[in-house]
């Protein structure tokens, strides 16, 4: 600090002090009344967009514990993005990986924040389109069919969907939580929760579009890698989950080939997965 011009030294005092006012001095020859209005102005912008992007957190944690979990973050953890709503990836990041956890912090707090992150990142993910032809209303067993790259398939400890002011778990069910969360064709999110047959097909189609296997062929693998159920089950319900997927446009529909006709072809969306 010393060896900085000093213009520069006063930029950093300036932002150690609004970062943490309690154990940085403000720099000398500045009103105080007018520190205040910044000091206050940068942390409530902060505070208040945390509060949007995980409004359960915020309503279960208490008003000074909220507060305090904020200001920690604001006032020690460096942020690697000049982007404002990149804010909420570095909070999961700083909450998951970097601050301690503390003894009145509850079970799912980690888990409830990525699932409540989740649904920022999939309205802001970017929606280029796929090189590919898709029929939206194909044949689901016979032709290929494609998932939206709009879908992520989530599980956790905890209920996170369920967890309210009125509903704290303090132990982690038996059974995991599966969640798929999607963004659907008129950019509007929501989730299904699902079991194991579902999450197993998902894995599958998720990579079809490099194994290219008709639905057919992906019940008759997803029943070889299920032998705990009977392939006529996974078959006839198989069928039924890609159908209900396909009207959430969790799968966009099935590869258009060559022989498809124009009008019945309509242009897949992708993004980038967590």
């Amino acid at each position: 600090m010393t060896a900085l011009p000093k213009f520069k030294k006063a930029q950093y005092e300036f932002a150690a002090h609004l970062r943490d006012p309690k154990h940085n001095a403000a720099p000398s020859g500045i009103e105080d009344r007018r520190l205040k209005i910044y000091r206050d102005l940068f942390f409530n912008n902060v505070s208040g967009l945390m509060a949007q992007t995980f409004p359960v957190l915020h309503k279960i944690l208490s008003q000074e514990k909220w507060q305090h979990t904020i200001r920690d973050f604001y006032a020690h953890y460096q942020c690697q993005t000049p982007l404002f709503t990149e804010l909420p990836k570095e909070f999961l990041t700083w909450l998951s990986e970097h601050r301690e956890a503390e003894a009145d912090d509850p079970a799912f707090m980690c888990e409830l924040a990525h699932y409540e992150w989740v649904e920022l990142a999939l309205s802001l993910a970017p929606d280029p389109e796929l090189a590919i032809d898709i029929h939206r209303y194909g044949d689901l067993l016979n032709a290929v069919p494609v998932m939206s790259p709009l879908a992520w398939t989530l599980s956790y400890q905890f209920p996170v969907h369920q967890i309210s002011p009125e509903v704290q778990p303090t132990e982690p069910p038996e059974d995991p939580s599966c969640l798929v969360v999607y963004r659907d064709r008129e950019d509007s999110i929501g989730f299904i929760e699902t079991n194991a047959v579902t999450v197993q097909l998902l894995s599958l189609l998720a990579n079809n579009l490099e194994s290219r296997l008709s639905g057919q062929a992906l019940l008759t693998k997803l029943a070889e890698q299920l032998p705990q159920f009977p392939a006529e089950t996974i078959q006839q319900g198989g069928l039924q989950i890609l159908e209900q997927l396909r009207q959430k446009d969790i799968v966009l529909g099935t590869l258009a080939d060559h022989t498809t006709a124009p009008h019945d072809r309509q242009s897949g969306r992708s993004i980038a997965t967590n």
